[in-house]
């Protein structure tokens, strides 16, 4: 087991969980967020191979989300990574698209991701190390009709990554962009895996691991921005 800690927020039964389960079984202590106690519980009863500790954290909160970071460094080995996997997406066509949903939908999945982002880089700054990833989507490059909600939040996390990296990868913390570009396996899905075949969407465990391997790149070959697709995904 490392002595280090893991910060995962957004948790979920996909994507979400298994990113806490990869690192967890990589030794790390994972800090599990999520907006609800009783979900952020949930997957943490999943974890194996290290300390999963559940916290409940709402990312568009700012003092939430610096209490999430102010107790890992007083109670937690030293934070190494820190992902943001925080967002909500409902299909509207653009006259029906109510002005709050649009401002829910950017303040999850951006707002939130410039105060984890903020709050991970201060405390990473002060150990001279450190990772930080971010969950974009096929939105995050382009676009589409009935995505005016998801485009709008994507564009705008890819670009605070970008300006992170630009400010804080001289100074030591890796920062990346991984765009999921297809749907993740799920119950959900279950049907459309089935008629399109094996390995047809994106599995949750492959994407953790790549997130896993992003973290430990030497950093003389960073990545900044890493697209997934099935092998079936046009693109």
């Amino acid at each position: 087991m490392t002595q280090e800690t893991a910060a995962v927020v957004g948790v979920g039964p996909g994507l979400g969980a298994a990113l806490v389960r990869t690192f967890s079984q990589a030794g790390y202590t994972v800090l599990a967020a999520a907006r609800s106690a009783s979900g952020a519980n949930e997957i943490a009863a999943q974890g194996g191979g290290g300390r999963v500790i559940p916290i409940e954290c709402d990312a568009t909160v700012p003092q939430q989300v610096e209490e999430l970071f102010n107790t890992i460094e007083r109670q937690h080995p030293p934070l190494r990574v820190a992902i943001f996997n925080a967002g909500v997406f409902k299909k509207l066509d653009v006259v029906d698209t109510p002005a709050e949903e649009f401002e829910r939908s950017w303040r999850i999945g951006c707002f939130g991701g410039f105060l984890v982002g903020r709050a991970a880089a201060r405390l990473m700054l002060k150990q001279g190390a450190g990772t930080i990833l971010f969950t974009g989507a096929t939105a995050s490059l382009r676009g589409g009709a009935g995505f005016v909600n998801l485009a709008s939040a994507k564009f705008g996390l890819r670009a605070v990554a970008q300006s992170l990296a630009r400010e804080l990868d001289p100074k030591g913390i890796h920062v990346a962009h991984v765009i999921i570009d297809g749907q993740i396996h799920s119950e959900r899905y279950a049907q459309l895996a089935a008629d399109r075949g094996p390995d047809s969407l994106l599995e949750p465990n492959a994407i953790a691991d790549a997130y896993l391997q992003l973290h430990r790149q030497r950093r003389s070959a960073w990545t900044h921005e890493l697209d997934l697709r099935p092998w079936v995904e046009k693109f």
